[in-house]
């Protein structure tokens, strides 16, 4: 799963979530509603303004950047764990930058793991986005539906969610049709090809080293 170009439609939905039913070892058979979200049967209108914007920093920061991002493409997980934390320390922290993740849904794991990310909202969710790309290739190990979903259910587990809790969130199968409509209208409007790709202050910017990344950030300032 290299950083890749995809196609925001109704083949990328398919392959995101058609034709799969979510399922743990720990909390048993969760209800097959993944199965039935099938880009053929999604409303054309869907109200994609009940998705809360995952937002760290200052409101009135001068920068505003969006990363956009795939739970399963090494490069995000690359970014968030050489680059993230040090820009977090040196521009969100200190008001400089207001930063918006946004999910890319490449494959039903993705889907899955944006579903457990969200499940504790805001308050959890970027606890929780730390430990799904740290331990990125711990959870996709396996390549398997049920070793993931497993994995995917042990993180919940670490992150403080009670199995209820989890099976829950993959159980709201309106929220995941509801994520990948979100995804769509996002992606299509910032023309987003590859993940991560970034948007600063409305400007489209490559995924680059910190160095290269603060001349950018500093630059906007």
């Amino acid at each position: 799963m290299n950083r890749r170009d995809f196609v925001i439609g109704a083949g990328a939905v398919a392959v995101a979530t058609g034709g799969y039913a979510f399922y743990t070892s720990q909390t048993s058979s969760v209800d097959d509603g993944f199965a039935r979200l099938n880009a053929q049967d999604a409303p054309a209108d869907i109200d994609t303004s009940v998705i809360q914007e995952m937002v760290l920093g200052d409101e009135n920061a001068p920068i505003t950047m969006i990363e956009y991002a795939s739970y399963t493409c090494p490069h995000c997980a690359s970014f968030h764990n050489n680059v993230f934390h040090d820009l977090q320390k040196d521009y969100i922290d200190t008001g400089k930058v207001k930063f918006v993740f946004r999910e890319v849904y490449f494959d039903r794991f993705g889907l899955w793991a944006s579903m457990l990310a969200r499940c504790g909202g805001q308050e959890r969710f970027f606890g929780v986005n730390d430990l799904l790309f740290s331990k990125q290739s711990e959870w996709l190990s396996g390549g398997q539906d049920g070793s993931i979903a497993a994995n995917l259910n042990k993180i919940g587990l670490s992150a403080g969610f009670t199995a209820d809790e989890i099976t829950a969130c993959f159980e709201d199968t309106d929220k995941a049709q509801t994520l990948i409509a979100w995804y769509q209208e996002n992606a299509t409007k910032d023309n987003v090809r590859a993940t991560p790709s970034f948007v600063i202050n409305g400007k489209p910017q490559a995924n680059v080293n910190y160095t290269e990344l603060k001349k950018v950030l500093d630059a906007a300032l």
